[in-house]
């Protein structure tokens, strides 16, 4: 039984010794396996927790809630070596890999600290019902890997940055009120692989898409397609000057346009050119079918918001 818990919390955890856990994977593997009971909360105290962690998919419904100033990092990327002397890959380098469904995260940061190195993920999230609400993505390449086929993942008030690709995977997505923010100069913020015959990949509501100071007007693409099936929709986001007039890309591959879905609905700002748009894109007029509740639904009718 925890010792240092309050009845909010099931588990705490704290650098200095004054919680249950010194680390956040020794607070994760006590979580019992397949527990039925309802969440397991944990309460990270502030500090920065340099391990690289998994939530197995036996732990189901973690729920990780962190103070002010909480960042869990790590610094492996595609092309480091493991100890066999193999490129670790892009699935290799995330910080932080998540395979259980129901899981939670609030308040925050997921952080690759390796630099612009190539494909380095700060948080990998492959199971089903995932969320997370004020939480920070921190990376450059690939920071964000929405990974599991056939998940749903909710996002809400979070910050995620990059340069290029630094949202994608496969997973159904929604991003509510978030930041997404591109560094450095030129770049793609999404390159989604949905899978043929699924109903949703990424959809942004009310996001801002900023960059930082230096990242050259018109030199980041709203998306390109990592698999020929993409699917990413924008309603009523704010795009700054970095957005390239075209919007989109077909990832040097023109059949591609027949196949991926990317349209916009009332964007706003010097980014937004619907005039300018590639023509295989779309420009919404009417979004009934783009509700949260009917892109997350799946067979449960799921709604975390």
């Amino acid at each position: 039984m925890p010792l240092v818990a309050s009845v909010n919390y099931d588990f705490v955890v704290a650098q200095d010794g004054s919680g249950d856990f010194r680390t956040v994977q020794e607070a994760i593997n006590a979580v019992p396996d397949f527990r039925k009971s309802g969440p397991t909360r944990i309460l990270i105290k502030k500090g920065v927790y340099k391990e690289k962690i998994v939530v197995a998919e036996t732990k189901v419904a973690v729920h990780l809630i962190g103070e002010d100033g909480v960042v869990l990092t790590y610094n492996d990327y595609a092309s480091k070596q493991n100890i066999f002397g193999e490129n670790k890959g892009t699935s290799g380098s995330s910080s932080v890999y998540i395979f259980s469904d129901c899981f939670v995260a609030e308040n925050i940061t997921f952080e690759n600290s390796s630099g612009p190195v190539g494909q380095a993920v700060a948080c990998q999230v492959g199971g089903d019902r995932a969320v997370f609400r004020r939480c920070r993505f921190l990376g450059y390449q690939d920071t964000l890997y929405t990974y599991g086929e056939g998940t749903r993942e909710y996002f809400e008030d979070c910050y995620i940055e990059g340069t290029v690709d630094f949202i994608f995977g496969m997973a159904t997505a929604v991003f509510n009120r978030c930041e997404l923010r591109s560094k450095l100069t030129g770049g793609y913020v999404t390159a989604p692989a949905t899978p043929k015959g699924t109903a949703y990949g990424y959809v942004f509501y009310d996001c801002r898409l900023t960059a930082d100071e230096g990242v050259k007007d018109a030199s980041v693409c709203l998306s390109r397609p990592w698999r020929p099936y993409g699917q990413c929709v924008y309603i009523r986001c704010t795009m700054d000057k970095h957005i390239k007039p075209a919007g989109w890309d077909n990832w040097r591959n023109a059949d591609n346009e027949r196949t991926a879905y990317y349209a916009e609905y009332q964007s706003t700002g010097p980014g937004a050119t619907p005039q300018e748009r590639v023509t295989w894109s779309h420009q919404l007029t009417d979004i009934s079918r783009y509700s949260m509740a009917q892109v997350l639904a799946g067979n449960d009718g799921w709604k975390p918001f």
